[in-house]
């Protein structure tokens, strides 16, 4: 069972005269902030730990698309691809 850490919510102005303290939240503490401008999400601000994470997912689903290419032979060989781009 995962436990999801609970995301804050600040805003630009709030990050800019806070920026020290947030920082230090972020890094040291692990929180996940969303940064707002004018009541929409620009940005989110999260710890290293969470982005190398976040990256290690992004490529082992990467990994499973390209094995299902393989596995149906629906891939084109690098030559071809650089061919298309006109590389």
């Amino acid at each position: 069972m995962t436990v999801e850490k609970p995301v804050r919510i600040v805003t630009v102005s709030e990050l800019c005269s806070n920026s020290s303290q947030i920082a230090d939240r972020v890094a040291r503490h692990g929180e996940r902030l969303w940064v707002l401008r004018r009541g929409k999400p620009m940005f989110a601000l999260v710890s290293v730990e969470d982005l190398e994470l976040l990256q290690r997912l992004e490529d082992r689903m990467d990994l499973e698309l390209i094995a299902k290419a393989v596995k149906r032979d629906d891939f084109l060989p690098w030559a071809e691809v650089k061919k298309r781009l006109g590389l």
